[in-house]
Protein backbone atom coordinates (compact mmCIF):
# COMPACT_ATOMS: atom_id res chain seq x y z
CA UNK A 1 0.00 0.00 0.00
CA UNK A 2 1.35 3.63 -0.74
CA UNK A 3 1.73 6.12 1.85
CA UNK A 4 2.65 9.16 2.04
CA UNK A 5 4.08 11.24 4.82
CA UNK A 6 3.63 14.82 6.02
CA UNK A 7 5.35 16.50 8.82
CA UNK A 8 4.17 20.22 10.59
CA UNK A 9 7.45 21.17 12.68
CA UNK A 10 7.97 23.92 15.08
CA UNK A 11 10.74 24.22 17.94
CA UNK A 12 9.60 22.25 20.64
CA UNK A 13 7.35 18.98 18.59
CA UNK A 14 6.12 17.99 15.61
CA UNK A 15 2.82 16.82 14.03
CA UNK A 16 3.09 13.38 12.11
CA UNK A 17 -0.18 12.64 9.61
CA UNK A 18 0.09 9.46 7.00
CA UNK A 19 -2.37 8.89 4.34
CA UNK A 20 -2.87 6.81 1.60
CA UNK A 21 -2.82 6.37 -1.90
CA UNK A 22 -6.78 7.36 -1.34
CA UNK A 23 -6.34 10.28 0.78
CA UNK A 24 -7.58 8.39 3.82
CA UNK A 25 -5.78 9.34 7.41
CA UNK A 26 -3.66 6.36 7.75
CA UNK A 27 -1.61 7.28 11.56
CA UNK A 28 -1.48 10.46 13.50
CA UNK A 29 1.15 11.64 15.61
CA UNK A 30 2.62 14.09 17.76
CA UNK A 31 6.49 13.67 18.39
CA UNK A 32 8.95 15.58 20.78
CA UNK A 33 12.18 17.26 19.04
CA UNK A 34 13.91 14.96 20.51
CA UNK A 35 15.83 11.40 19.97
CA UNK A 36 12.41 10.09 21.44
CA UNK A 37 10.71 11.66 19.19
CA UNK A 38 12.45 10.73 16.42
CA UNK A 39 12.01 6.86 17.31
CA UNK A 40 8.57 7.14 17.72
CA UNK A 41 8.29 8.80 14.47
CA UNK A 42 10.26 5.63 13.15
CA UNK A 43 8.34 3.58 14.80
CA UNK A 44 5.61 4.93 12.95
CA UNK A 45 6.64 4.58 9.58
CA UNK A 46 7.33 0.79 9.73
CA UNK A 47 3.48 0.30 10.85
CA UNK A 48 2.03 2.32 7.93
CA UNK A 49 4.63 0.09 5.84
CA UNK A 50 7.60 1.51 5.70
CA UNK A 51 10.95 -0.72 4.77
CA UNK A 52 14.74 -0.31 3.54
CA UNK A 53 13.76 -1.43 0.18
CA UNK A 54 10.40 0.86 -0.30
CA UNK A 55 10.92 4.18 2.43
CA UNK A 56 7.62 6.02 3.12
CA UNK A 57 8.61 9.76 0.96
CA UNK A 58 8.25 12.46 3.65
CA UNK A 59 7.31 16.12 3.03
CA UNK A 60 7.89 18.97 5.40
CA UNK A 61 8.19 22.63 5.28
CA UNK A 62 12.09 23.56 5.95
CA UNK A 63 15.64 21.63 4.37
CA UNK A 64 16.97 21.97 7.68
CA UNK A 65 17.03 21.05 11.50
CA UNK A 66 18.46 18.09 12.69
CA UNK A 67 14.75 16.12 11.89
CA UNK A 68 15.41 16.70 8.14
CA UNK A 69 19.38 15.25 8.80
CA UNK A 70 18.22 12.05 10.65
CA UNK A 71 15.19 11.54 7.91
CA UNK A 72 17.79 11.88 4.81
CA UNK A 73 20.42 9.25 6.70
CA UNK A 74 17.51 6.79 6.48
CA UNK A 75 17.77 7.20 3.09
CA UNK A 76 14.04 8.47 2.31
CA UNK A 77 12.71 11.15 -0.30
CA UNK A 78 12.51 14.26 1.95
CA UNK A 79 10.57 16.91 0.36
CA UNK A 80 10.98 20.46 1.52
CA UNK A 81 7.63 22.10 0.31
CA UNK A 82 7.85 25.87 0.66
CA UNK A 83 5.24 27.51 3.36
CA UNK A 84 3.53 29.28 0.72
CA UNK A 85 2.86 26.70 -1.56
CA UNK A 86 1.27 24.80 1.44
CA UNK A 87 -0.88 28.10 2.25
CA UNK A 88 -2.30 27.58 -1.43
CA UNK A 89 -2.73 23.94 -1.39
CA UNK A 90 -4.52 24.39 2.00
CA UNK A 91 -7.22 26.19 0.55
CA UNK A 92 -7.74 23.19 -1.86
CA UNK A 93 -9.42 21.52 1.13
CA UNK A 94 -10.47 24.09 3.65
CA UNK A 95 -12.17 27.63 2.15
CA UNK A 96 -12.96 28.52 5.44
CA UNK A 97 -9.17 29.12 6.19
CA UNK A 98 -8.96 27.52 9.33
CA UNK A 99 -5.38 26.38 10.04
CA UNK A 100 -3.65 24.02 12.73
CA UNK A 101 -1.17 21.98 12.94
CA UNK A 102 -2.51 18.58 12.69
CA UNK A 103 -4.31 20.06 9.37
CA UNK A 104 -1.51 21.31 7.55
CA UNK A 105 0.50 17.81 8.27
CA UNK A 106 -2.20 15.94 6.44
CA UNK A 107 -1.77 18.82 3.55
CA UNK A 108 1.69 18.01 3.40
CA UNK A 109 1.15 14.21 3.28
CA UNK A 110 -1.75 15.06 0.41
CA UNK A 111 0.76 17.13 -1.45
CA UNK A 112 2.88 13.94 -2.11
CA UNK A 113 0.06 12.30 -2.76
CA UNK A 114 -1.46 14.27 -5.72
CA UNK A 115 1.98 16.33 -7.24
CA UNK A 116 5.11 14.66 -5.91
CA UNK A 117 6.29 14.81 -9.63
CA UNK A 118 6.36 17.88 -9.70
CA UNK A 119 8.06 18.47 -6.44
CA UNK A 120 12.08 18.14 -6.13
CA UNK A 121 13.22 15.83 -2.68
CA UNK A 122 16.27 17.06 -1.56
CA UNK A 123 19.55 16.44 -3.07
CA UNK A 124 21.62 13.17 -2.32
CA UNK A 125 25.22 14.93 -1.58
CA UNK A 126 27.58 13.91 -0.14
CA UNK A 127 29.11 14.39 3.37
CA UNK A 128 31.81 16.43 2.16
CA UNK A 129 29.63 18.99 -0.30
CA UNK A 130 27.15 19.78 2.55
CA UNK A 131 30.11 20.32 5.11
CA UNK A 132 30.96 22.99 2.16
CA UNK A 133 27.51 24.27 2.09
CA UNK A 134 27.92 25.41 5.79
CA UNK A 135 31.45 26.63 5.80
CA UNK A 136 30.59 28.76 2.07
CA UNK A 137 27.36 29.58 3.19
CA UNK A 138 28.85 31.27 6.32
CA UNK A 139 31.70 32.80 4.69
CA UNK A 140 29.43 34.41 2.30
CA UNK A 141 26.91 35.55 5.44
CA UNK A 142 30.52 37.08 7.14
CA UNK A 143 30.87 38.97 3.95
CA UNK A 144 27.81 40.21 4.12
CA UNK A 145 27.53 41.52 7.51
CA UNK A 146 30.75 42.69 7.61
CA UNK A 147 29.77 45.03 4.01
CA UNK A 148 26.92 46.13 6.34
CA UNK A 149 29.50 46.86 9.72
CA UNK A 150 31.51 49.26 7.10
CA UNK A 151 28.63 50.74 5.92
CA UNK A 152 27.41 51.82 9.48
CA UNK A 153 31.03 53.06 10.41
CA UNK A 154 31.57 54.63 7.17
CA UNK A 155 28.38 57.03 7.52
CA UNK A 156 29.52 57.43 11.13
CA UNK A 157 32.54 58.42 10.35
CA UNK A 158 31.16 61.31 7.10
CA UNK A 159 29.42 63.15 10.27
CA UNK A 160 32.89 63.65 11.83
CA UNK A 161 35.65 62.54 10.60
CA UNK A 162 36.28 63.35 7.06
CA UNK A 163 39.96 63.32 7.48
CA UNK A 164 40.02 59.60 8.13
CA UNK A 165 38.29 58.87 5.12
CA UNK A 166 40.42 61.09 2.78
CA UNK A 167 43.43 59.06 4.09
CA UNK A 168 42.12 55.87 2.92
CA UNK A 169 39.93 56.90 0.18
CA UNK A 170 42.15 55.50 -2.78
CA UNK A 171 43.35 52.33 -0.89
CA UNK A 172 42.25 49.09 -2.00
CA UNK A 173 39.85 47.82 0.93
CA UNK A 174 39.45 51.32 2.20
CA UNK A 175 38.68 51.64 6.03
CA UNK A 176 38.36 47.42 6.23
CA UNK A 177 42.03 47.25 5.63
CA UNK A 178 43.94 46.15 8.87
CA UNK A 179 46.37 49.25 8.91
CA UNK A 180 42.82 51.35 8.81
CA UNK A 181 41.21 49.74 11.80
CA UNK A 182 44.38 50.07 13.69
CA UNK A 183 45.08 53.44 12.88
CA UNK A 184 40.94 54.08 14.22
CA UNK A 185 40.99 51.77 17.36
CA UNK A 186 43.87 54.26 18.01
CA UNK A 187 42.82 57.50 17.41
CA UNK A 188 39.07 57.52 17.26
CA UNK A 189 38.21 61.34 16.88
CA UNK A 190 40.44 64.16 14.50
CA UNK A 191 41.79 65.29 17.68
CA UNK A 192 43.18 62.19 18.39
CA UNK A 193 44.51 61.49 15.17
CA UNK A 194 46.26 65.09 14.33
CA UNK A 195 48.62 64.38 17.89
CA UNK A 196 49.60 60.65 15.97
CA UNK A 197 53.55 61.27 15.43
CA UNK A 198 54.78 59.59 12.60
CA UNK A 199 57.01 57.33 14.70
CA UNK A 200 53.61 56.26 16.18
CA UNK A 201 51.56 55.50 13.19
CA UNK A 202 54.71 53.44 11.78
CA UNK A 203 54.58 51.78 14.51
CA UNK A 204 50.02 51.08 14.36
CA UNK A 205 51.33 50.19 10.70
CA UNK A 206 53.96 47.30 11.14
CA UNK A 207 51.53 46.03 14.33
CA UNK A 208 48.56 45.52 11.55
CA UNK A 209 50.97 43.44 9.46
CA UNK A 210 52.34 46.32 6.94
CA UNK A 211 55.94 45.72 5.61
CA UNK A 212 56.92 48.18 3.19
CA UNK A 213 56.77 51.74 2.63
CA UNK A 214 55.99 51.76 6.38
CA UNK A 215 57.77 55.24 6.91
CA UNK A 216 56.49 56.93 3.78
CA UNK A 217 52.64 55.64 4.60
CA UNK A 218 52.96 57.32 7.68
CA UNK A 219 54.22 60.95 6.67
CA UNK A 220 51.41 60.29 4.32
CA UNK A 221 48.79 59.82 7.16
CA UNK A 222 50.66 62.27 9.10
CA UNK A 223 49.97 64.88 6.47
CA UNK A 224 46.21 64.11 5.77
CA UNK A 225 45.68 64.13 9.90
CA UNK A 226 46.75 67.65 10.55
CA UNK A 227 45.12 69.16 7.54
CA UNK A 228 42.02 71.36 7.97
CA UNK A 229 38.90 69.88 8.06
CA UNK A 230 35.10 70.66 9.27
CA UNK A 231 34.73 69.87 12.96
CA UNK A 232 32.02 68.47 15.41
CA UNK A 233 32.06 70.62 18.79
CA UNK A 234 34.34 68.55 21.48
CA UNK A 235 32.01 66.95 23.34
CA UNK A 236 30.01 65.40 20.13
CA UNK A 237 33.29 64.82 18.30
CA UNK A 238 34.20 62.28 21.51
CA UNK A 239 30.53 60.77 21.65
CA UNK A 240 30.58 60.16 18.15
CA UNK A 241 34.43 58.58 18.45
CA UNK A 242 33.02 55.90 21.23
CA UNK A 243 30.24 54.83 19.04
CA UNK A 244 33.17 54.47 16.10
CA UNK A 245 34.66 52.35 18.82
CA UNK A 246 31.78 50.52 19.17
CA UNK A 247 30.96 49.64 15.10
CA UNK A 248 34.68 49.12 14.68
CA UNK A 249 34.02 45.73 17.03
CA UNK A 250 32.00 44.86 15.12
CA UNK A 251 33.94 45.45 11.62
CA UNK A 252 36.89 43.33 13.11
CA UNK A 253 34.58 40.55 14.10
CA UNK A 254 32.89 40.53 10.40
CA UNK A 255 36.31 40.66 9.03
CA UNK A 256 38.16 37.77 11.29
CA UNK A 257 35.44 35.21 10.31
CA UNK A 258 35.39 35.89 6.99
CA UNK A 259 38.80 35.23 6.70
CA UNK A 260 38.56 32.39 9.09
CA UNK A 261 35.43 30.78 7.11
CA UNK A 262 37.09 31.66 3.90
CA UNK A 263 40.12 29.71 4.71
CA UNK A 264 38.09 26.86 6.44
CA UNK A 265 35.99 26.63 3.41
CA UNK A 266 38.88 25.97 0.75
CA UNK A 267 40.97 23.71 2.43
CA UNK A 268 37.44 21.78 2.32
CA UNK A 269 36.67 22.94 -0.95
CA UNK A 270 40.26 21.28 -2.18
CA UNK A 271 39.34 17.62 -0.93
CA UNK A 272 36.46 17.24 -3.32
CA UNK A 273 36.77 15.74 -6.73
CA UNK A 274 34.73 17.88 -8.82
CA UNK A 275 37.26 20.77 -6.94
CA UNK A 276 39.77 20.29 -9.97
CA UNK A 277 36.66 20.72 -13.08
CA UNK A 278 35.69 23.37 -11.21
CA UNK A 279 38.43 25.43 -11.16
CA UNK A 280 39.60 24.75 -14.33
CA UNK A 281 37.07 27.23 -15.62
CA UNK A 282 38.04 30.89 -16.07
CA UNK A 283 37.03 33.69 -13.32
CA UNK A 284 36.63 30.50 -10.72
CA UNK A 285 38.42 30.45 -7.81
CA UNK A 286 38.70 28.47 -5.22
CA UNK A 287 36.36 30.35 -3.00
CA UNK A 288 33.91 31.33 -5.92
CA UNK A 289 34.04 27.12 -6.45
CA UNK A 290 33.43 26.77 -2.81
CA UNK A 291 30.06 28.77 -3.25
CA UNK A 292 29.07 27.48 -6.73
CA UNK A 293 29.88 23.76 -5.55
CA UNK A 294 28.03 24.62 -2.39
CA UNK A 295 24.90 25.49 -3.88
CA UNK A 296 24.69 23.14 -7.13
CA UNK A 297 25.87 20.14 -5.09
CA UNK A 298 27.44 17.21 -5.84
CA UNK A 299 24.13 14.90 -7.10
CA UNK A 300 24.71 14.17 -10.56
CA UNK A 301 20.70 13.24 -10.55
CA UNK A 302 19.87 16.88 -8.92
CA UNK A 303 19.26 18.63 -12.45
CA UNK A 304 17.61 16.95 -15.25
CA UNK A 305 19.51 19.41 -18.07
CA UNK A 306 21.57 21.87 -17.94
CA UNK A 307 18.38 24.17 -18.56
CA UNK A 308 17.11 23.15 -14.66
CA UNK A 309 20.65 24.36 -13.10
CA UNK A 310 20.10 27.55 -15.44
CA UNK A 311 16.81 28.02 -14.12
CA UNK A 312 18.34 27.23 -10.56
CA UNK A 313 20.93 29.70 -10.87
CA UNK A 314 18.28 32.93 -12.23
CA UNK A 315 20.68 33.27 -15.10
CA UNK A 316 18.16 31.83 -17.78
CA UNK A 317 15.21 34.01 -18.26
CA UNK A 318 11.13 33.24 -18.01
CA UNK A 319 8.83 34.35 -20.35
CA UNK A 320 5.57 35.48 -19.62
CA UNK A 321 2.56 34.74 -23.02
CA UNK A 322 -0.44 35.82 -22.51
CA UNK A 323 -3.07 36.16 -25.69
CA UNK A 324 -0.99 38.84 -27.78
CA UNK A 325 0.84 39.83 -25.09
CA UNK A 326 4.39 38.28 -24.81
CA UNK A 327 7.61 39.47 -22.36
CA UNK A 328 10.67 37.70 -21.81
CA UNK A 329 11.88 39.53 -17.88
CA UNK A 330 14.75 38.01 -15.64
CA UNK A 331 13.87 35.43 -12.80
CA UNK A 332 13.12 37.02 -9.70
CA UNK A 333 12.85 34.07 -7.78
CA UNK A 334 16.31 32.27 -7.58
CA UNK A 335 18.88 31.15 -5.49
CA UNK A 336 20.05 34.12 -4.79
CA UNK A 337 23.43 33.25 -3.31
CA UNK A 338 24.09 31.47 -6.70
CA UNK A 339 23.06 34.69 -8.73
CA UNK A 340 25.63 36.60 -6.57
CA UNK A 341 28.28 34.12 -6.99
CA UNK A 342 27.57 34.07 -10.67
CA UNK A 343 27.69 37.65 -11.03
CA UNK A 344 31.37 37.93 -9.76
CA UNK A 345 32.21 34.49 -11.58
CA UNK A 346 30.96 35.89 -15.15
CA UNK A 347 32.93 39.42 -14.36
CA UNK A 348 36.37 37.90 -13.18
CA UNK A 349 35.77 36.10 -16.45
CA UNK A 350 36.02 39.08 -18.00
CA UNK A 351 39.65 39.85 -17.78
CA UNK A 352 40.33 35.84 -17.48
CA UNK A 353 38.76 34.54 -20.94
CA UNK A 354 39.01 36.10 -24.76
CA UNK A 355 36.12 33.91 -25.43
CA UNK A 356 33.93 35.16 -22.33
CA UNK A 357 35.17 38.89 -23.10
CA UNK A 358 33.58 38.21 -26.84
CA UNK A 359 30.60 37.15 -26.17
CA UNK A 360 30.12 40.33 -23.36
CA UNK A 361 31.15 42.14 -26.04
CA UNK A 362 28.66 41.29 -28.28
CA UNK A 363 26.02 40.88 -26.10
CA UNK A 364 26.76 44.63 -25.34
CA UNK A 365 26.99 45.60 -28.84
CA UNK A 366 23.11 44.13 -29.23
CA UNK A 367 22.14 46.25 -26.51
CA UNK A 368 22.06 44.17 -23.47
CA UNK A 369 22.99 46.61 -20.19
CA UNK A 370 26.18 45.47 -17.95
CA UNK A 371 23.94 43.68 -15.75
CA UNK A 372 22.20 41.84 -18.36
CA UNK A 373 24.95 40.77 -20.53
CA UNK A 374 27.20 39.34 -17.14
CA UNK A 375 23.74 37.50 -16.35
CA UNK A 376 23.68 35.80 -20.16
CA UNK A 377 27.71 35.39 -19.78
CA UNK A 378 26.78 33.44 -16.71
CA UNK A 379 24.14 31.39 -18.16
CA UNK A 380 26.36 30.09 -21.01
CA UNK A 381 29.48 29.62 -18.15
CA UNK A 382 26.94 27.48 -15.98
CA UNK A 383 25.53 25.37 -18.85
CA UNK A 384 29.11 24.26 -19.62
CA UNK A 385 30.20 23.81 -16.07
CA UNK A 386 26.66 21.34 -16.21
CA UNK A 387 28.27 19.46 -19.01
CA UNK A 388 31.68 18.94 -17.51
CA UNK A 389 30.49 17.94 -14.48
CA UNK A 390 28.21 15.37 -15.78
CA UNK A 391 31.33 14.25 -18.03
CA UNK A 392 33.88 14.68 -15.95
CA UNK A 393 36.04 16.82 -18.46
CA UNK A 394 38.04 19.97 -18.21
CA UNK A 395 37.23 23.45 -19.16
CA UNK A 396 38.48 24.08 -22.66
CA UNK A 397 38.45 27.65 -24.19
CA UNK A 398 38.69 26.75 -27.56
CA UNK A 399 35.17 24.73 -27.36
CA UNK A 400 33.22 27.02 -24.76
CA UNK A 401 33.67 29.88 -26.75
CA UNK A 402 34.33 28.86 -30.33
CA UNK A 403 36.64 31.27 -32.70
CA UNK A 404 34.50 33.79 -33.89
CA UNK A 405 33.95 35.24 -37.50
CA UNK A 406 35.11 38.30 -38.22
CA UNK A 407 31.87 39.50 -39.47
CA UNK A 408 30.00 38.72 -36.51
CA UNK A 409 32.08 40.27 -34.07
CA UNK A 410 31.06 44.08 -32.84
CA UNK A 411 32.29 46.88 -34.15
CA UNK A 412 35.23 48.87 -32.30
CA UNK A 413 34.21 51.54 -30.05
Amino acid sequence: MAVFCGIDWSEEHHDVAVVDADGNLVARRRISDDVAGFRRLVELLVEVGDSAEDPVPVAIETSRGLLVSCLRATGRSVFAINPMAVARYRERHVVSRKKSDHADAVVLANILRTDMAVHRPLPADSELARAIAVLARAQQDAVWDRTQAHNKLRSLLREYYPAFLAAFRDVRGGIMRPEARAVLAAAPTPAQAADLTCDRLAELLRQSGRQRGVAAEAARLRQVFTAEYLRQPPLVEKAMGRQALALLRALDAACVSADELATAAEKAFDKHPDAEIITSFAGLGRLTGARVLAEIGDDRSRFADAKAVKAYAGSAPVTRASGKSHIVLHRRVKNQRLATTGYQWAFSALTASPGARRHYQRRRAAGDAHTAALRNLFNRLLGCLHHCLQTGQFYQEHIAFAPLDQRELPAAA
